[in-house]
């Protein structure tokens, strides 16, 4: 499984020959301006809430790569009316995709879209596959729910906000890797924009304090799991 980021909360994931895309918003991020979306592959597009630093460049993309959209079902309704593919799901449900299981779990979040369409309610994602397992937060508060996790997933990576102002922030995500029981960390959604600046080495060494390991990646670098 090979995840890179494309800043902000926007990640590629490749699992099992297929190409994925997370809450892609990279185009109007300045930060990200050397990843061109139309060279991006794409079978499948998740999303985890619908605000606009999460799903502005989505339809652009599927309509090139026909990919299908996973989301709850308000957001994949809504685009699944202008003609794309979709698939719906909901908070506690899974599904086996071709390229592994996911699992539609809760967020604390608001989810609306930019032109005030209903967005149903926020959530992130568990993936499990080519026997490697990942959590996607999406934008969330800090809750008990996410101790849930590992009560049926054993999970290799969780993927944090931890930009503060609209979501979990450092000392906050560090709980939450004690919830999903969890110590290798990628963080997400911090220094878009001013209000989710972080200091990066204050941040790692938290982290590292717990025995744990928070990677940021440079926007465009990957990992492998």
């Amino acid at each position: 499984m090979k995840i890179t980021f494309y800043g902000h909360a926007s990640l590629g994931i490749e699992v099992s020959g297929k190409n994925i895309i997370v809450d892609p918003y990279i185009s109007a991020n300045p930060k990200a301006s050397h990843i061109d979306i139309d060279t991006l592959e794409a079978d499948f597009i998740l999303l985890t809430h619908a605000h606009g630093d999460h799903i502005l460049d989505v339809e652009a993309i599927a309509k090139r790569t026909n990919a299908v959209i996973v989301s709850n079902a308000e957001i994949a309704g809504y685009y699944g009316k202008k003609g794309f593919q979709s698939h719906p799901m909901n908070h506690g449900g899974s599904w086996n995709f071709d390229f592994g299981k996911v699992k539609y779990v809760n967020a604390i979040h608001s989810s609306s879209f930019p032109d005030g369409s209903n967005g149903g309610n926020p959530g992130g994602f568990v993936i499990e596959g080519e026997h490697k397992n990942i959590y996607i937060a999406g934008d969330t508060a800090l809750t008990m729910d996410m101790k849930l996790i590992p009560m049926r997933t054993k999970l290799d990576l969780a993927i944090f906000p931890i930009g503060d102002n609209f979501t979990m922030d450092i000392d906050d995500a560090i709980i939450a890797s004690d919830f999903v029981d969890c110590d290798k960390i990628l963080g997400i959604h911090y220094d878009t924009f001013g209000y989710i600046e972080i200091n990066h080495e204050e941040a790692i060494k938290k982290f590292f304090d717990k025995g744990k390991d928070l990677m940021l990646l440079e926007i465009g670098d990957f990992i492998e799991l």
